[in-house]
């Protein structure tokens, strides 16, 4: 894809992956410019959602971005905290970060998944006013959604690999699983 028409699809809203009462809603930080381009979540060539995803049991398969239409089948969707796109998360304000955890909070409150996956700790930290936030398990809840940290899938986070990353999806997969049964 040519540098412009990346630039082009900069501040474009890409639409959700969703539907009502998914296992987990999987939430990014925002759409980069290649995700905008194609319409396709994650679709960066260097972003590893998509190998992780089915590494940790998620998928059957490793499915590709422009497969992302199967994910509810499998009771997984996709959105963003911050919707507009741009070629950094760095260009997010922080007021930004709050308005879209508002909106997430009121979108999963329509939508009921049993899981919220929050796609970047940092992002959650700022978007739910929640500091001191570690990767997994959080003790906010949104009405029976429990919430989840999650490592950013992106290749600029060097401080974690396919793998590692792999292995902590796999303990949200694993607590899925055993929340499976409690009509949460």
């Amino acid at each position: 894809m040519k540098p412009e028409e990346l630039e082009a699809a900069r501040d474009r809203i890409v639409p959700d992956v969703v539907t009502e009462g998914l296992s987990v809603l999987f939430c990014g930080i925002n759409p980069g410019l290649m995700t905008a381009a194609t319409g396709h979540h994650f679709a960066r060539p260097g972003n590893r959602f998509w190998p992780v995803l089915h590494l940790s049991g998620f998928t059957p398969r490793r499915l590709a971005p422009s497969e992302q239409g199967e994910l509810p089948a499998l009771g997984l969707g996709i959105t963003n905290v911050v919707a507009r796109a741009s070629a950094r998360a760095d260009e997010l304000s922080s007021e930004e970060y709050r308005e879209g955890g508002r909106l997430l909070t009121a979108k999963v409150e329509k939508l009921r998944p049993r899981w919220l996956a929050v796609v970047g700790v940092t992002a959650y930290r700022t978007a739910f006013r929640e500091p001191k936030a570690q990767i997994g398990a959080q003790t906010l809840t949104i009405g029976s959604t429990r919430v989840w940290a999650l490592p950013n899938p992106s290749g600029l986070n060097a401080h974690w690999t396919v793998q590692t990353m792999a292995e902590e999806y796999g303990r949200l997969r694993a607590a899925v699983q055993s929340t499976a049964g409690d009509g949460a």
